[in-house]
């Protein structure tokens, strides 16, 4: 789930991870192909590729994969890539706003099927502009802890290329930008010798509502069945965890 690491960290635990490897590998190989088509296949001139390559190398996508992926989005292979960008608007447990973000190649199906897993799981859809209005569309990297490096460094090299906040999310840091600094902001990490993990154009909630445990149960129930679609590639929630419901959750898994 994108811009919430915080939950990463929560749920993203080792089994899960294993257990969802091939349809992850997908979605993130989905990425490299749309990626490829849009900007061509030469990463010097295509920061979305750049990105999406990057965020699969991080997930320990093979680079046999990677490759086949670049060269079948941009056309090398002779086959053909056609996915559709459809976002979908809807409220999960207690009013929790949520954005469905897919890539399909059947939008009939991809359509279907979220309406189905949305009432299956406690969720409601949205009229259009009726959630997303909530949101905006920025720049969202995310760094890793290592020994040494504080929120103050990650500030520091990424304030004059148009950061608008550091958070410290537990085990990362994250980076927001608009969406048009994103590179930039992105390329400063590098050159001030900091890596980061993932660089990706999110929808991020104007405001956020905190949760208890047992909605955050809920919320994720409904998150984890969306996510298991291969036409859903994103999910943006307005939800936030106040540290203690989150070590309540920790110590259930």
């Amino acid at each position: 789930m994108s811009g919430h690491s915080k939950w990463a960290t929560t749920k993203h635990k080792k089994a899960i991870i294993d257990s969802r490897r091939a349809k992850s590998f997908a979605k993130l190989i989905k990425n490299i192909e749309v990626a490829a088509k849009m900007g061509g296949a030469d990463m010097s001139g295509n920061p979305t590729l750049v990105d999406a390559v990057q965020k699969a190398k991080k997930t320990s996508v093979p680079n046999d994969n990677i490759d086949r992926a670049i060269k079948r989005g941009a056309g090398l292979t002779g086959e053909s890539i056609d996915y559709a960008t459809i976002m979908y608007e809807g409220y999960g447990p207690n009013g929790v706003a949520l954005l469905v973000e897919c890539l399909t190649d059947n939008k009939n199906r991809a359509a279907a099927e979220v309406r189905t897993l949305m009432s299956r799981n406690g969720g409601t859809m949205a009229d259009p502009g009726s959630v997303a209005y909530n949101f905006a569309r920025k720049g969202v990297i995310v760094v890793a802890k290592t020994d040494g490096l504080t929120e103050d460094d990650v500030l520091a090299a990424v304030l004059d290329a148009g950061a608008e906040e550091v958070t410290d999310e537990g085990e990362t840091f994250e980076v927001i930008t608009e969406a048009s600094d994103m590179v930039a902001a992105r390329t400063a990490l590098q050159e001030a010798g900091i890596d980061y993990d993932s660089a990706d154009a999110a929808f991020v909630p104007s405001l956020k509502v905190e949760i208890d445990a047992e909605t955050a149960r809920k919320v994720f129930r409904l998150i984890d069945a969306l996510e298991d679609s291969d036409d859903v590639q994103n999910i943006y929630s307005n939800f936030d965890l106040s540290a203690e419901v989150q070590a309540e959750l920790e110590s259930e898994e």
